[in-house]
């Protein structure tokens, strides 16, 4: 059953969806000191156990054991497997039925002394059992950083030039925002990375003044003014204020002017160094 599962996330379920289970409207007869913790505020430990116990990945790895169990790897079965036991001459053993199907060596042990001489994998016999133990830990680990995104840790991304960032932000920004636009945005964001993406690519969700816009001018004469929906070289979707939705062909005669408060940002993004970014970042985190 584990291994099922991690299939399944490997082919695109990923930890949004325990997300959406953390994050389920509770019912009347719920408790309120018993309501879930919504994912987005968990701790990275809570996330991990949460997306552990959605998937139903089985025992936890240990880490300690992992760890004495890595050089042996490498010393032992990398040049087959990878560093990482994702495959390289041999076969990856993230989905090995083998390694899903042990939970602390009990089964493993058992596989790596016997070996598989008839298909190239030598037998460990001579290798003590907790050496074969931690190796298995260190193969299990190996699976949990794969299918457990809820322990992925991201790293500090505060690495910029705060005072070079406020100096970009003057020089390049203020000929279309305000101070308004900035101040207290640091606050405005649960993470550094969250508030980068969101300098960077302002989200256009909820936000009417970012929405794409465009005016259809039709052979008739007539115009229709709205938000686009959908845009192709052949058509065009707009709802205008009244909620109405209009399917327009791109034919003879047919005007469409576009107006997408993002462009410039689009333009702009091209020119951007990762320096730059990061002390933009550095210096708007900043701004509480």
């Amino acid at each position: 059953m584990k291994y099922l599962i991690l299939f399944a996330l490997l082919a695109g379920i990923s930890a949004t969806a325990t997300g959406a289970l953390c994050q389920e409207a509770p019912t009347g007869d719920q408790n309120p000191a018993q309501q879930p913790k919504p994912y987005q505020k968990m701790t990275a430990e809570e996330r991990a156990a949460s997306t552990r116990a959605f998937l139903g990945l089985g025992a936890v790895p240990d880490k300690a054991a992992a760890a004495l169990g890595a050089p042996l790897f490498n010393a032992n079965c990398a040049v087959c497997h990878g560093r990482q036991a994702r495959g390289a001459m041999g076969p990856s053993l993230i989905t090995s039925d083998e390694v899903l199907g042990d939970d602390h060596g009990e089964k493993l042990v058992l596989y790596l002394k016997d070996g598989r001489p008839g298909k190239g994998m030598p037998s460990f016999a001579a290798m003590p059992d907790e050496q074969l133990k931690e190796i298995a830990e260190f193969l299990h680990l190996q699976v949990e950083d794969i299918a457990n995104r809820g322990a992925y840790h991201v790293l500090n991304i505060l690495v910029g030039n705060a005072a070079k960032g406020q100096g970009y932000v003057e020089a390049h920004c203020m000929s279309c925002h305000t101070t308004q636009t900035f101040a207290h945005i640091g606050s405005r964001f649960r993470s550094s990375e969250q508030l980068q993406k969101g300098w960077i690519w302002p989200p256009r969700t909820g936000e009417d003044s970012l929405a794409i816009t465009a005016t259809v001018k039709m052979p008739t004469g007539s115009t229709i003014t709205g938000h686009v929906t959908q845009v192709s070289d052949f058509r065009i979707t707009v709802v205008d204020q009244a909620g109405q939705t209009y399917v327009i062909e791109r034919g003879p005669g047919v005007e469409v002017q576009i107006n997408d408060p993002l462009a410039a940002h689009q333009k702009w993004i091209m020119t951007l160094t990762s320096e730059d970014m990061h002390n933009v970042t550095a210096y708007l985190e900043t701004l509480k």
